[in-house]
């Protein structure tokens, strides 16, 4: 797996790729890319992580549970010194994993005031969303405050051809000045695995696959900063890196807007993949 990590981030370094997302639940990713960093000194890169989840699988896919949820500041206050201790000054960016309307952090005062001091060591602070109610989370993080300074001033949601109904919310934080960061591109491989006929059709015409058509839907989001993907190997990367040498034409968009879920639908279909 080590192996497999560093010949996917050489290759993603080698075609420009300059912004690293990891999480505390991600496995052994903070490792593995503290060490490929340290073997490799590149200077100009961005790295972001979150904490907020702890994994819990011990690599078993049949694991009763993957990973535990808290949003407290004594986890926090441990998740970031396991951050920090693996990837120190390499982080640009901490942020909240998996922010929901239920989460206790939006009450949680010495929680958010431990958030916000991340920001006088020179690290923006942030939170990733989920679920169906991304956009009403988008709005309400954004308007927490400390001391007259908010809180946050980055997010990672999900965005892609089948739930794309956080978009409005990002485009008022892209321009408020937030930097916005977009997940989950190809729908956890759905639009790879179950590419519709007008994806398939599309895809044909600019002669990539199907994940790459999907990537440069997001990229054609002006409010679109970081636009994520998450290849597990130096093929799935160059598939998904085609989408920057397409541009799709207006019609091609408004038929892909045409793949768009109802998110209940679509984030309880998510609820029910297996995991991998």
């Amino acid at each position: 797996m080590r192996r497999a990590t560093y010949a996917v981030l050489d290759a993603a370094y080698r075609a420009g790729v300059r912004w690293i997302d990891v999480a505390r639940s991600y496995g052994r990713a903070e490792e593995f890319l503290a060490g490929w960093l340290a073997e490799r000194s590149h200077p100009d890169l961005t790295v972001s992580s979150k904490w907020g989840y702890t994994y819990v699988g011990a690599w078993r896919m049949d694991a009763a549970m993957h990973e535990v949820k808290e949003h407290s500041a004594s986890s926090f206050s441990r998740q970031w010194s396991e951050s920090r201790a693996l990837l120190g000054s390499s982080i640009n960016l901490y942020q909240v994993h998996s922010l929901t309307m239920d989460s206790p952090l939006f009450t949680d005062e010495p929680l958010l005031r431990a958030l916000s001091a991340l920001t006088d060591d020179g690290v923006r602070v942030g939170f990733s969303t989920s679920g169906p109610r991304q956009s009403a989370v988008i709005r309400r993080a954004f308007d927490l405050e400390i001391a007259g300074r908010p809180v946050f001033t980055a997010v990672q949601s999900t965005w892609n051809l089948l739930e794309p109904s956080a978009g409005r919310a990002l485009a008022e934080a892209h321009e408020a000045g937030n930097l916005v960061l977009v997940k989950e591109t190809l729908a956890n491989g759905r639009l790879v695995a179950e590419p519709s006929a007008v994806l398939g059709r599309i895809a044909e015409r600019h002669g990539v696959g199907p994940d790459a058509v999907a990537v440069a839907a997001v990229l054609a989001r002006p409010w679109a900063d970081t636009v994520l993907v998450g290849p597990s190997s130096t093929a799935q990367l160059a598939a998904n890196l085609a989408a920057t040498k397409i541009s799709l034409a207006e019609g091609e968009l408004r038929a892909l807007a045409t793949l768009a879920q109802p998110p209940g639908e679509y984030w309880g279909r998510r609820s029910s993949l297996h995991w991998r």
